[in-house]
């Protein structure tokens, strides 16, 4: 069976960078936590991609790993902003060329500040969304390094209370 690729799984080819792929079917958005019960893989190791806006206007992406939500303060001081929300669903799709649950940190529109949470450092791959709803892709950091620039920090609610 062939497989049906997307324009991320196209782009990594195109500059050979190594990625595994998981295609499924996905007729509705799932949950990263879902996600990872689908992939048989642990929470910490398939990554959620959320779009914000900080108080200046400008657009940022945070990756940050299933299971966890994003502490916007710690958020908005990773890329020196006074604070950030969440972008509308609406706007997601014009802003990057993604749907939610189809959301991908490579091959966006624009090329936005992106933060890794600190805890992509403790497992050797994560996998992110390939740009579609059923298409995920597995790569090391150092492979999505040579796509997207993106810094590491630590930006989601402590859960240890």
């Amino acid at each position: 069976m062939k497989l049906d690729k997307t324009v991320v799984m196209k782009l990594l080819d195109k500059r050979g960078i190594e990625y595994t792929p998981y295609v499924f079917d996905c007729p509705t958005a799932l949950s990263a936590e879902e996600l990872a019960l689908k992939l048989g893989k642990r929470n910490c190791e398939i990554f959620k991609t959320l779009v914000t806006v900080g108080k200046s206007g400008t657009n940022y992406v945070f990756i940050l790993p299933a299971g966890t939500e994003l502490d916007l303060k710690k958020a908005a001081k990773s890329v020196n902003e006074k604070s950030i929300e969440m972008i509308k669903s609406k706007d997601l799709l014009p802003l990057t060329g993604y749907i939610h649950g189809g959301c991908s940190p490579i091959g966006m529109k624009k090329s936005f500040t992106t933060t890794i949470d600190s805890s992509c450092q403790n497992v050797p791959t994560i996998t992110v969304s390939a740009g579609a709803l059923g298409r995920q892709i597995e790569l090391t950091l150092d492979a999505l390094s040579k796509v997207i620039r993106f810094q590491i920090a630590d930006i989601t609610t402590d859960t240890t209370a």
